[in-house]
């Protein structure tokens, strides 16, 4: 059993701070679940709860965060200007895998007298999203008694979804008891089903502007004739960027939390603003992103991808560099991974980036 605080950075919310629970919360932690009405909710909590229990299972939550197995974190307010115990919230990793990836199970209790001012809603909403953005996860399942109404609107406002009805052992009510099942994915609970078109959705102009038409050629369109479109959609346009390092390794980078589709892997790069080249954007973006300099001269084109979100149709030409300038590092926090093509298929990606890695497979 570790004896050292766990390294996790605090989640912080409008009203709370979710953060690892220390050995001083102990006593407000018996306070609080040893509470009837709090305990006959939760399945692993016996009742009575023994006040040294609270003590054992704060420092094996240290174990579980540094061992990358659960993260079971104190709910903590402010009131008078002081802090408190509010509640705990947690995540445990499933051991196998779901239909789409691995799952991670959602657990989470408030103290009777915070009951009604949306602190579960809060708290598990926040760790639900730091987890979809940092974890290698693709879903987040819960389950809630039959008569537990209050939580189960918990979950439906997090964005987990009905996913069927079973049995769960509950130890503060000596057996087996009725609980519905709820599942939500990145989509649900994020509400991020495709990165966001540019204003408008029109896309920007290229930096080398046509020659002016001849005399007898057709007038340019009016000012506010529509923006092209495919399939009845407007057209986003974003340059993206296999880097390939001396050992034939492509870059992938990790969208952060706060971003669309935050917790997918990418192959770096962005919407090209107007005015700018394709390659361009990607020299912005890199240094912007990276804190690397490139040169056009060293942006390859290879391929493009083609892909409709529900309001908008993606093209995103995809471009090759093995040469740059400074030490690749992310700028924004994101999490970075070089990863041989062969691998690239192990990555959890956007739907307009995962046709890209195949081909990039056979070429490197």
């Amino acid at each position: 059993m570790t004896s050292a605080p766990p390294d996790f950075a605090p989640l912080r919310t409008e009203r709370l701070t979710l953060r690892p629970l220390r050995p001083g919360d102990a006593a407000a932690l018996h306070r609080l679940v040893n509470d009837w009405e709090v305990a006959k909710t939760l399945a692993r909590v016996p009742f009575p709860y023994p006040r040294a229990l609270a003590d054992t299972w704060i420092a094996s939550t240290w174990a579980q965060i540094e061992a990358g197995e659960a993260w079971h974190l104190a709910v903590i307010g402010e009131e008078g200007g002081a802090e408190h115990l509010v509640g705990c919230v947690g995540l445990t990793l499933a051991r196998a895998r779901g239909r789409d990836g691995r799952t991670a199970e959602l657990g989470y209790w408030v103290g009777r007298r915070f009951w009604g001012h949306g602190v579960a809603t809060e708290a598990a909403g926040r760790l639900c999203r730091w987890a979809l953005a940092n974890l290698d996860i693709a879903a987040i399942r819960a389950s809630a008694l039959k008569d537990n109404p209050r939580s189960q609107a918990v979950l439906a406002r997090i964005g987990l979804r009905p996913a069927g009805e079973g049995v769960q052992t509950f130890l503060s009510r000596g057996g087996p008891m009725p609980v519905l099942l709820f599942e939500g994915g990145r989509e649900e609970i994020t509400g991020d089903a495709a990165p966001p078109p540019l204003a408008d959705a029109a896309p920007p102009p290229l930096a080398d502007a046509a020659p002016p038409p001849a005399a007898d050629a057709a007038p340019p369109p009016a000012a506010d004739a529509a923006p092209p479109s495919l399939g009845g959609k407007p057209v986003l346009l974003v340059a993206a960027v296999a880097l390939v390092d001396a050992d034939g390794r492509v870059l992938l980078a990790r969208r952060p939390e706060g971003k669309p589709l935050a917790g997918l892997w990418e192959f770096p790069g962005g919407k090209v603003k107007p005015g700018e080249t394709p390659e361009a954007a990607l020299i912005r973006e890199l240094k912007e992103e990276l804190d690397i300099d490139v040169s056009a001269a060293c942006l390859g084109p290879f391929t493009f991808a083609s892909h409709t979100y529900e309001k908008f149709h993606l093209l995103m030409p995809l471009y090759l560099c093995r040469r740059w300038q400074g030490e690749v590092r992310g700028v924004e926090g994101q999490a970075l991974a070089w990863v041989r093509p062969q691998k690239l298929g192990g990555y959890a990606m956007p739907p307009a980036d995962k046709p890209l890695v195949a081909m990039l497979r056979d070429f490197l």
